[in-house]
């Protein structure tokens, strides 16, 4: 599972805190079960849900890295691809940068 950076994680609200560390506990369940393709799906919701923080990190001028931009993992992952061609892609994209 990918976490969120700590100023991004500073910005959610309490309801979206305790959803995140949720999620990210039943994301780590999950991948220690090889449940892959459900962890996905969890890593998924995850970023959807961190993106109004992200939007307020932004608002505030803070410069949010490339990498950390949730809102492009979101975009990726409705593309409805395979994980692994998902994580494919990414590699890719990383060695562009």
């Amino acid at each position: 599972m990918r976490h969120c950076s700590v100023q991004v994680r500073g910005l959610l609200i309490r309801e979206e805190l305790d959803r995140y560390n949720a999620l990210i506990d039943v994301g780590h369940y999950l991948e220690s079960q090889d449940r892959r393709d459900l962890s996905y799906i969890v890593q998924k919701e995850i970023d959807r849900l961190i993106l109004p923080a992200i939007e307020r990190l932004k608002e505030k001028g803070i410069p949010v890295a490339v990498g950390h931009d949730a809102r492009q993992a979101v975009q990726r992952a409705e593309g409805a691809e395979a994980p692994d061609v998902l994580a494919a892609k990414v590699v890719d994209e990383a060695h562009d940068l």
